[in-house]
């Protein structure tokens, strides 16, 4: 069993945590005030020790720094308010865990007994790492137990500094999670986003390595690139699922030796930022179809972190529009005040196949077609009709990459996917068929398909 000390400002919360905990047989003692826990902490031996952040005379963040001095035991931060950012600092301070209120019961028995297992499996001296800077600044939002655990996730791998491989539906936010991970890990050194979809590959080499003049045709002058610039920072590759086959190989390199070269030059540089990496894709199947490399996917995934869709944690939809919509009215200059319950109800009820970055589309338009100070019904349907008719529109629109990549392959069908002949009528070298063919994955049919 374990020795158990609450500190916390509501009394009948303590209350109701210690008639829990001692009908488990947990020996439990509370306090009100942190000054007056601390005191307890330092003159009696305890194995966990929950913290409100909020009390009355410190926060729960001094009072977790200095119990990690005072004791052994394992703090575990609660809050019942919307504070990512103490979160993330609570457990870089030292914290075992941080929870939610409501406090759920079988959570708070299922911590004490981790805890007590952990503090029995350890093997001396102290597991914390206390950190000087502050938390994040890019908040994550909402309270829903998979929120949460990104939260977790993202204070424990910032005290380190291996590759993480952040996966997600789009528009869940996963360039928040790199950004919130990279703030609260190295907030002075540069965070440097590519998007591995939106680049050409010959064009996203010299991007991220930079080249020396005169390395290809328009290379005027020496460029540094992301990955020099980026320092001691980090080098964020968003939607990695869509680098190019040779370009894998390159990066695979670069992470494992720490080193690379400018397009063009062979003077070695040294890599010193961090590599997080985000797909929408599946990678473990692109790596069973061949299409990604799998030395480079156990490279970039060494840890991972799942971004939850929106319809999975409907219970953060609230405290988002409210946070949306506060920004909204400062970048907007709008004065929108409430939001009203048939409103909310119909955000609550809808499934955001865009995810938060559908949300926050929808919002704003809601808060441009507003002429009160509050957001009615009618003003998010019309909201979400204009939506998803500019996202219909989008969809029918290709990209260049795509338009290039359909264009090639019914080139090489008309063809019996004879490449110097297909080569001749787009006008380019069989190597640079040969190349497109790589780049965009384009697979021959097999004999009698259709």
């Amino acid at each position: 069993m374990a020795n158990v000390l609450i500190i916390d400002d509501d009394v009948a919360l303590c209350r109701s945590l210690e008639i829990i905990l001692k009908r488990e047989g947990h020996t439990v003692r509370t306090s009100n005030k942190g000054k007056t826990g601390l005191a307890d902490l330092g003159e009696n031996s305890y194995d966990v020790v929950f913290i409100d952040l909020v009390l009355p005379d410190l926060s729960g963040l001094e009072v977790i720094q200095s119990a990690s001095v005072l004791s052994e035991a394992l703090t575990v931060m609660i809050t019942g308010v919307q504070d990512a950012k103490a979160g993330i600092q609570a457990i870089q301070l030292g914290a075992f865990d941080y929870v939610r209120k409501p406090l759920d019961r079988d959570e708070l028995l299922s911590i004490v007994e981790r805890a007590r297992r952990f503090a029995d499996g350890k093997a001396g001296g102290t597991t914390r790492s206390i950190l000087s800077h502050t938390a994040s600044s890019h908040e994550i939002i909402g309270s829903h137990p998979k929120t949460t655990s990104v939260i977790k996730q993202v204070a424990l791998l910032s005290r380190s500094r291996v590759p993480v491989l952040i996966q997600g539906e789009t528009g869940t936010g996963k360039e928040l999670v790199a950004r919130a991970l990279h703030e609260a890990a190295t907030s002075n050194d540069p965070f440097l986003a590519v998007n591995c979809s939106a680049v050409v590959p010959t064009l996203l080499e010299s991007e991220l390595f930079g080249h020396v003049r005169g390395a290809f045709t328009g290379a005027d002058s020496d460029k540094a690139g992301k990955m020099e610039l980026a320092g001691s920072g980090t080098v964020f590759f968003d939607e990695i699922g869509d680098m190019s086959y040779d370009l894998q190989a390159k990066l695979l390199r670069v992470l494992q030796e720490r080193e690379f070269e400018r397009v063009g030059s062979s003077k070695l540089l040294p890599f010193r930022a961090r590599a997080i990496a985000a797909t929408h894709r599946n990678l473990k199947k692109m790596v069973q179809d061949g299409v990604f490399r799998e030395d480079l996917y156990y490279r970039v995934a060494v840890s991972a972190i799942n971004v939850p869709s929106l319809r999975e944690r409907r219970s953060d939809i609230e405290c988002l529009v409210e946070h949306a919509l506060s920004r909204l009215n400062t970048e907007l200059g709008k004065e929108i005040h409430t939001i009203d319950e048939r409103a909310i109800r119909r955000c609550l009820d809808y499934d955001w196949p865009g995810n938060v970055r559908e949300l926050i589309n929808v919002l704003t338009r809601a808060v441009l077609l507003a002429r009160g100070p509050a957001i009615t019904e009618d003003l998010i349907d019309m909201a979400m009709q204009q939506t998803c008719t500019a996202m219909t529109s989008a969809q029918d629109t290709k990209t260049l990459r795509e338009a290039e990549s359909e264009y090639i392959y019914k080139a090489l069908l008309s063809n019996q996917w004879n490449i110097k002949r297909t080569a001749r009528l787009l006008e380019i070298s069989p190597i640079t068929l040969r190349k497109k063919i790589r780049d965009y994955q384009l697979v021959r049919p097999t004999e009698g398909a259709t």
